[in-house]
């Protein structure tokens, strides 16, 4: 999960490469989080299967993991 400095915005992505990922989106090479930049990592979770990592970016991404990534993450 990324964090826009301004604290105002966030992204929730997969990656297999996080300090990559982190700097092609500061590089504004990613269309979507181009014009919300700079962006600091706020959590990242790391698992061994891609399966579960995609249901939880998808989990994150509804309003319920919304909510849950407020206030826990």
């Amino acid at each position: 999960m990324l964090e826009s400095l301004d604290s105002l915005h966030f992204y929730v992505g997969i990656t297999d490469d996080l300090r990559a990922r982190l700097t092609k989106h500061n590089a504004g090479e990613v269309p979507h989080t181009s014009k919300y930049g700079p962006w600091r990592l706020k959590t990242y979770v790391a698992f061994s299967i891609e399966k579960q990592a995609v249901a939880f970016e998808k989990y994150l991404k509804s309003a319920s993991g919304r909510a849950f990534a407020k206030k826990r993450l």
